[in-house]
């Protein structure tokens, strides 16, 4: 499963010292990047559920929660409250050498061609 993965650096610096939840672009893509109480996550940024940018939301305990419909996910998990019925896709993050890497999965067509 490794190699359906790429590692992308993080482009910009992780501050280990507070709370926050902001945007994070990465391969073309927008992410969310979360620290929360000595959690670091990377999740989408859209929530499933109307679309809203997740990236505008805050945290409360371990849920992100989305600033449109007040939808709860959790940021370890992205699994969405049990009445939701709807999750948040996960992206896998390593450090190497004091570096951030957020892993996302090849597309079909980097499998193909790349």
């Amino acid at each position: 499963m490794e190699d359906e993965i790429t590692w992308h650096k993080v482009p910009v610096k992780i501050d280990d010292t507070r709370n926050y939840v902001k945007a994070l672009h990465v391969a073309g893509k927008k992410l969310c990047l979360i620290r929360q109480d000595g959690v670091l996550s990377v999740t989408s940024s859209r929530c499933p559920h109307a679309g809203a940018d997740l990236t505008k939301g805050w945290c409360e305990g371990e849920k992100l929660i989305c600033p449109f419909h007040r939808h709860r996910f959790d940021i370890r998990t992205g699994k969405g409250n049990e009445n939701q019925g709807n999750y948040i896709r996960m992206y896998p993050l390593k450090k190497e050498d004091g570096e951030y890497y957020v892993g996302i999965k090849k597309s079909l067509w980097d499998k193909i061609f790349g």
